[in-house]
């Protein structure tokens, strides 16, 4: 009997240079893409910033027009949300959790690299708008009708909407790869109630992921439908309710927040027991309520919405989720000061930001419970004082969260320590300049500053606080100079750092730094909590640690998944496609012919089809084999 070979697509075999980052499924260098490309679109998030500020700095400034001033704050916040922060925490997901928990990659590492093509993809369609016919102007969150193709008849929005809806299939394949990779890759012996907060928050947040952006997926549908097919979902003239645009909008975007919030949160919980010195107080409490806040999150959306007439009932209701909310965001807060009260603290760069990330999200999250109060909330609603809010939670809070997680997993990933020196102003610098910057909106906010307004008259008693608020841009902008002279200085001549530099508790610091391309020699048996801090303190047995000579060689023997450029063509497809939507031709007299969204879509069904038929491992070419 004979078999019918069927030959499958070679892949790329051991790739080096730039053909080895575009095939690779080794979660470590997709963290470092997504590290990189992260803070690279947060500096265009921060230029825009600077623009705004410099706008804003005296009454009546001509700097940028109000179109160019409308599309700046709506890129600033867009970019800053969807391209700067969350794949920044996407990027502590991919290089940390696997080595977390114990494993060797994420469950599926071929659509881990597919989600980060795909999310450079939805990049680059929001940042090429600038040139490619103007770029969104309506607000991140796009409200009705001021998006619809009768008073927005560019292709601005366009480039918003297809943007996002590439980026939310980037970050549901990522979501669904964590909650397998954590519920089902563990070592033996890690329980639930093992593993560590920054794993559980990840998980926390992979299923607001999944459960959040289907939400957003179908209110840009009905918005493009709108736009491209002439249907009426958000069209006011033809009898539509805008308030459908902003329920849709916030029951995505509450949850978004915490999507935000939550890695930070896991970030903190690490660091502030390894530089204090002690074990994190009230852990099954902390992690309570991180679920219970990914739980909640659900209930308070129409706090956004506590003007818009929704009556005295719903807004009650919301008022009152919206200060319940805020109890277990206490309760960590109270738990993050138990674990430094009475520890040996260390306040090397990475505990500052730490520490300050506490501080900093104490004071958001007390002018969001005032926002919870419907009469309260509707004098400050649309001013500067919910400006002041939102950047207190997510820049003094995720942002000075994330930049402690660099300062401290960077010896892991570069065996190499960022310059203290260097590290410590930067923290200063960050954060007094956040708090020049921001602190003063919540005056003028108070006193009555509109959002979103691109220049304002003299007489208004704004004109001191906006200027001290653009001198603190400055300050802020002059440290994320200094972080990015110290990462580049310390990435290539830094202080080389051993194994465990920080003394940390959790699998990640039992290897080599950088970890090998395995990861584990054997994985390793978890017996406790905090299972590298116990065993080096002869609480349980030994667990086999990479590293060493002999380790190496044994690691020859080790399997994993093969380079593969599928993924990436997949992504292309996409890409193409996308913008394929917004460019058409007339062919044998039928007019707006979507071509290249043909082409696109033909490239995505040809990747998907490869990348099926592709084997996992390359065959054993011996002729014993065959």
């Amino acid at each position: 009997m004979t078999t019918l070979a069927i030959p499958l697509p070679k892949r790329p075999s051991h790739p080096t240079g730039i053909w080895d980052w575009l095939t690779t499924i080794d979660h470590k260098k997709i963290g470092i893409l997504y590290g990189v490309t992260a803070f690279i679109m947060f500096l265009t998030g921060g230029l825009e910033a600077l623009y705004i500020r410099a706008q804003l700095a005296t009454p009546e400034a001509q700097l940028v027009s109000p179109e160019v001033f409308n599309q700046l704050f709506t890129m600033h916040a867009t970019t800053m949300i969807f391209l700067g922060v969350m794949p920044m925490g996407a990027a502590f997901f991919n290089y940390i959790i696997p080595l977390q928990i114990g494993a060797r990659d994420v469950a599926f590492p071929r659509l881990n690299a597919f989600s980060y093509w795909t999310f450079l993809g939805g990049a680059l369609i929001l940042k090429l708008s600038y040139f490619l016919g103007g770029a969104p102007n309506a607000g991140w969150f796009g409200y009705s009708p001021i998006t619809g193709i009768e008073y927005n008849p560019g292709h601005g929005i366009d480039f918003w909407i297809l943007s996002l809806q590439v980026l939310g299939i980037a970050s549901l394949a990522a979501a669904f790869n964590f909650i397998v990779t954590i519920l089902n890759m563990r070592a033996p012996g890690m329980s639930l109630m093992r593993m560590p907060l920054f794993t559980w928050m990840t998980l926390v947040t992979a299923f607001l992921l999944i459960l959040a952006f289907p939400v957003i997926t179908v209110a840009l549908i009905e918005l493009l439908f709108d736009r491209f097919y002439g249907t009426n979902f958000f069209v006011t003239s033809a009898g539509a309710n805008p308030l459908l645009w902003q329920h849709l909008f916030w029951i995505f975007g509450h949850p978004e927040v915490y999507i935000l919030i939550l890695p930070a949160m896991g970030i903190v919980s690490e660091i502030l027991p390894t530089f204090s010195k002690k074990p994190l107080f009230g852990y099954p409490v902390i992690v309570l309520s991180g679920i219970i806040i990914g739980f909640m999150g659900w209930m308070v959306w129409s706090h956004h919405m506590f003007t818009v007439g929704l009556g005295p009932v719903a807004n009650s209701v919301f008022a009152i989720t919206t200060m319940a909310i805020a109890v277990p965001t206490g309760v960590k807060i109270f738990n993050w000061i138990g674990t430094m009260w009475g520890g040996s603290i260390d306040f090397k760069t990475p505990m500052l930001f730490a520490v300050g990330f506490v501080a900093l999200f104490i004071v958001g999250g007390l002018s969001g419970v005032m926002h919870a109060s419907a009469a309260s909330d509707a004098q400050q609603q649309d001013t500067y004082f919910i400006v002041a809010h939102i950047h207190y939670v997510l820049f003094g809070g995720a942002i000075f969260a994330l930049f402690a997680g660099i300062y401290y997993w960077f010896p892991k990933i570069y065996g190499k320590f960022m310059d203290e020196r260097l590290g410590q102003l930067n923290f200063w610098l960050m954060f007094i300049g956040m708090n020049v910057t921001f602190f003063p909106m919540h005056f003028v906010g108070l006193d009555g500053m509109p959002r979103r307004v691109f220049t304002y008259p003299e007489n208004m008693g704004w004109d001191f606080w906006n200027m001290v608020a653009t001198i603190g841009s400055l300050i802020l902008a002059f440290g994320i100079l200094v972080f990015i002279v110290n990462y580049i200085k310390s990435a290539r001549s830094g202080e080389k750092a051993g194994s465990d530099p920080w003394d940390g508790r959790t699998l990640e610091w039992s290897i080599s730094s950088p970890p090998p391309h395995y990861n584990f020699v054997q994985i390793p048996q978890v017996y406790d909590r905090d299972a590298w801090w116990a065993q080096k303190r002869e609480r349980i047995p030994a667990v086999p640690v990479a590293g060493s000579s002999e380790d190496e060689h044994n690691g020859h023997d080790i399997h994993l998944p093969q380079p593969s450029y599928w993924p990436l063509v997949t992504s292309v497809g996409l890409f193409i496609g996308a913008y394929g939507l917004l460019y058409t031709i007339d062919i044998a007299g039928i007019s707006s012919v979507p071509v290249v969204a043909v082409i696109g879509g033909a490239i995505t069904l040809i990747g998907i089809a490869a990348w099926a038929l592709e084997p996992v491992n390359e065959p054993d070419e011996s002729p014993a084999h065959h």
